[in-house]
């Protein structure tokens, strides 16, 4: 039987049936959309589901059913190979955002109370250490104090993410690009320097230049590349000529932290974060001490996503004292 799907080309006329609006919007189940968005994000129908809890014939299933409806091809599959199609690629884009409002229809409904009960999830950075934001959730809290917090630590780049997918109210990271559906404000300002631990040859000397650092063994982020976003703290180690390998590497601050006093090598943190542990005698800054890399912290949220009070209502606060402070006082040295 010959397929019902037409071929997957950008040219189609307009008058095509398979693409009338009124058409897909009418016969479109939304649930299908859902099980497109696992299976991309699984890269094959046996993990989608098991994701799922469902069995794989009823995947396949649904992903035909689905390119029927869109009369696209939306995924390439052969044994061992399965790969998104133009089309199923920006099916994905939106389908993400879609699926993201639908699951946050009930909270919001539900939220529909004269006082402010909503839930508020923020994904940030590992060790956000920000006065302001503190302040500003604490005065969040005491003017609705019903309204529940979430903070989940991942990587800059997938906190940004789950914004864009709708399924966090804003991130709290580092920004390497901009992407234009997606909004941006400076929070604060850091500086990072290079530190080693008690059991470095280096630690405790106040006699050290930079030279002294070349050929030492290094720790650092995931991110630490000439292409990502901690690209100046890159060039900073380069600058001081540290050995090539790296020995440690983690996305979270807190591991970098602990790889650095455990000894593994000389490492990159955020001065103020490291200032505790140096006064403590578990971290002792290493050259250079000035024209230190500086590195900006953003609040991120997605103007398009649909908000309850209490998201709303914190991430303003966040932003008014942004507004409220100047750079210099949300700068840490």
């Amino acid at each position: 039987m010959k397929s019902m799907i037409p071929p997957d080309r950008p040219d189609a006329p307009d008058n095509d049936p398979h693409f009338e609006p009124e058409r897909i919007a009418r016969e479109l189940d939304w649930n299908l959309l859902r099980t497109f968005v696992v299976l991309a994000d699984s890269r094959s129908v046996t993990e989608a589901a098991q994701r799922l809890r469902l069995k794989q014939p009823s995947v396949s299933a649904a992903l035909r059913r689905l390119e029927e409806r869109l009369g696209r091809k939306l995924v390439d599959r052969s044994p061992g190979h399965f790969a998104l199609t133009d089309a199923g690629r920006l099916l994905y884009r939106e389908a993400v955002e879609i699926n993201g409002s639908v699951l946050r229809l009930s909270t919001l409904v539900r939220e529909l109370t004269d006082e402010v009960q909503g839930h508020v999830k923020i994904c940030a950075a590992s060790h956000v250490v920000c006065p302001l934001l503190d302040q500003a959730l604490a005065e969040f809290h005491r003017a609705h104090p019903r309204a529940s917090l979430s903070i989940e630590v991942h990587s800059s780049a997938d906190a940004i993410a789950e914004v864009m997918a709708k399924r966090a109210s804003f991130a709290v990271c580092l920004v390497r690009d901009h992407n234009p559906r997606l909004e941006y404000r400076r929070l604060y300002r850091e500086f990072f320097g290079l530190f080693c631990g008690p059991a470095h040859p280096l630690f405790g000397r106040d006699d050290l230049s930079l030279a002294d650092l070349a050929g030492h063994a290094s720790v650092s982020f995931e991110t630490d590349r000439l292409q990502d976003v901690l690209r100046p703290v890159t060039l900073m180690r380069a600058q001081a000529e540290l050995g090539q390998r790296i020995t440690g590497i983690s996305s979270h601050l807190e591991e970098v932290r602990r790889m650095i006093i455990a000894g593994l090598g000389i490492g990159p943190l955020p001065v103020h974060v490291a200032a505790r542990d140096v006064r403590d005698g578990l971290l002792w800054q290493l050259p250079p001490y000035s024209d230190l890399p500086a590195i900006d912290v953003h609040v991120v949220w997605n103007s398009r996503a649909v908000k309850n009070r209490a998201e709303d209502l914190l991430l303003h606060g966040i932003l008014d004292a942004i507004e409220a402070t100047p750079m210099e006082a949300r700068t840490y040295r």
